[in-house]
């Protein structure tokens, strides 16, 4: 599909083409919703036809897909040559240069300026001699076929530049949604989080589903050893860990999303869409407890297995399932050296990172010891979800764990128990705490508290100092600085953790090079754990930074067994492609079609 020509002066390779014929205005509304997922600022769709072919009534409902507003007034721009639309996603502009005379008229209408940056639909371009031809932009080609009916038109697109790929990734996810019974379903956008994932509901006449756009991470450059960052971390490169993960975590009982069908080559996913209620409520969002409780108790379930490290993907195809090593906790610390503190405006003398990094590793030792488990990594609420019409733990819907690796218990709890993203009040982490440690001694009398108490402090001052390099890096790279009003929390957690005896070597070190966030909240004393933690031999935290009397701890209450799921049917086209059977609510003999299917009860920027 991807072919080389030449058109002109500006740039034409690679060129994607995609011939299309469409038979109805439903079918050309899907094309709008197709074009309209594709878009990014700064694009150019050239609309070519006859009279009468019906370019204006793509670009009708193209922005009205842009807009998420059906019902949007789009006045044919004939008369004024030009209309723009600021709508949430992208500022568009509707140009029709059937009355250009010439293309000089082009700067009377201020062409550069209204179109920079905006996605810009322009009928009748040839009137304009080329001049307003991108690199990155979409041809589309209408005619009338007369061997069809007067309905139908025939359209072919020509992608150059950028839109190439994008015209070769758009028919793919088209295949997809089609081939797992969505292709009536209408797409909406879901707006994104700090990855470079991108979502989008399916909504179905029966059910709705999840449309998730991955393509493969390209590696980074070289950081440690000739390995790049996320190789090191050993962070996701493609979709692959998540769908065994996902069908891991479902034949164990778990709340994870079934997977519908999807292209693994491409990384494009179709998946259980487990609705929009999550883990908190209120106005500003808070944390549920019986929501959090279910949360820890996912945890303890999960924490009791013998978890496998390696787990089935597709016919073919395992997926290995990474160590938590020290290089990798390590690295994730040193974000805080390569982001925060040029953040906070402070320069790092060389013999003191050095410094950092001996101290991370005699500290991280113990919890490398511990038996390893799933680490999801992500285990906070913008991946949690509330399914109140399942029971036991799998109440709680799980998302955002293609990350995962095997390590430390602790490292989980503390991302629920100290969530970066909501305060959580202590005597909340507190109870959680308590609520775990008694599950576990309960699965396991040989549960080593101790243990989990001393890696529950190491893990939440390694969480938190990679979490303040990482929104310092939205902040600085990909220009999010909505991030930056979590630091203060963060920091809280951080000087909570650093405040225990086994630390006191590394709070001196963060002391002495670490400042603040510029917005400073209150530091919190040092979590006093509850008294079925605290009855292990750890040390006590440092006189100066002594804790309140923890609250007595949370009645016993037993953590669910996880439950029964239906079996998962591996049928692959190829071995690059998946598929599994919707949740019990429909038989798992197939993936169901569109009309035949009933409704399916209902993403990180920590990684």
């Amino acid at each position: 599909m991807i072919d080389g020509r030449t058109t002109g002066a500006v740039p034409t390779l690679p060129v994607a083409h995609w011939d299309v014929v469409l038979p109805d205005e439903v079918a050309t509304g899907r094309l709008a919703m197709d074009l309209a997922a594709m878009l990014r600022p700064g694009d150019l769709v050239a609309l070519d036809g006859d009279l009468g072919a019906g370019k204006t009534t793509l670009a009708r409902a193209l922005i009205r897909e842009l807009a998420g507003d059906p019902e949007l007034e789009v006045p044919s721009p004939t008369f004024t040559l030009m209309q723009t639309y600021d709508l949430p996603r992208h500022r568009v502009v509707h140009a029709d240069l059937y009355r250009l005379s010439d293309a000089s008229e082009l700067d009377e209408l201020g062409w550069q300026e209204q179109t920079d940056g905006a996605v810009t639909l322009v009928e009748w371009p040839e009137r304009a001699e080329g001049a307003v031809l991108k690199t990155d932009r979409l041809e589309v080609h209408i005619s009338m076929p007369q061997d069809k009916p007067e309905t139908a038109r025939r359209v072919r697109l020509l992608g150059y530049g950028r839109l190439a790929g994008a015209l070769y990734r758009m028919r793919a996810i088209r295949s997809l949604i089609d081939s797992t019974g969505f292709g009536p379903a209408r797409r909406r956008h879901l707006q994104g989080d700090a990855s470079t994932r991108s979502y989008e509901r399916l909504v179905g006449a029966k059910r709705n589903a999840i449309l998730m756009n991955a393509p493969r991470r390209p590696d980074g450059p070289p950081v440690r050893a000739g390995r790049s960052y996320s190789a090191v971390a050993h962070l996701a490169e493609d979709v692959k860990p998540f769908v065994a993960m996902a069908r891991g975590l479902r034949a164990r009982g778990f709340s994870a999303p079934a997977i519908y069908g999807g292209d693994l080559d491409a990384g494009l996913l179709v998946i259980e869409d487990l609705g929009e209620e999550g883990v908190l409520a209120g106005t500003p969002p808070a944390p549920v407890p019986e929501r959090y409780e279910a949360s820890i108790d996912v945890l303890a379930a999960l924490h009791a297995l013998d978890l496998p490290a390696t787990l089935a993907v597709a016919s073919g195809i395992d997926h290995q399932i990474p160590p938590y090593d020290l290089e990798a906790l390590t690295i994730e610390a040193e974000l805080l050296l390569d982001w925060y503190l040029p953040h906070c405006g402070v320069a790092l003398p060389s013999d003191a990172r050095q410094s950092f990094r001996q101290l991370w590793a005699a500290a991280l030792v113990p919890s490398l010891a511990q038996k390893p488990v799933w680490t999801l990594r992500d285990f906070h609420s913008p991946n949690l979800m509330w399914l109140p019409q399942r029971e036991g733990i799998a109440k709680v819907g799980l998302l955002d764990f293609q990350d995962a690796v095997m390590g430390p218990p602790a490292y989980d709890v503390v991302s629920l128990a100290q969530d970066a993203r909501v305060d959580v009040p202590e005597a909340l982490e507190l109870h959680l705490l308590g609520r775990y440690v008694k599950a576990r001694r309960e699965a396991d009398a040989d549960f080593d508290m101790r243990g989990f108490a001393a890696s529950y402090a190491v893990m939440g001052a390694q969480r938190a100092t990679k979490i303040l390099g990482i929104f310092a890096r939205l902040n600085h790279r990909d220009r999010k600085p909505g991030y930056l009003r979590h630091m203060p929390r963060i920091w809280n957690y951080l000087q909570r953790s650093l405040a225990f005896t086994d630390l006191e070597a590394l709070a001196g070190w963060y002391k002495d090079h670490v400042p603040p966030p510029r917005t400073r909240a209150r530091t919190e004393a040092a979590v006093a754990m509850p008294a079925s933690v605290a009855a292990a031999p750890l040390a006590p935290p440092r006189p100066a930074e002594a804790a309140p009397p923890a609250p007595p701890p949370a009645p016993p209450e037993e953590a669910p067994a996880p439950t029964e799921v239906a079996a998962v049917t591996e049928t692959p086209s190829t071995p690059a492609t998946v598929a599994e059977a919707p949740a019990a609510e429909t038989p798992p003999a197939a993936i169901p079609s569109e009309a035949a299917s009933t409704q399916t009860p209902n993403d990180p920027a920590t990684t």
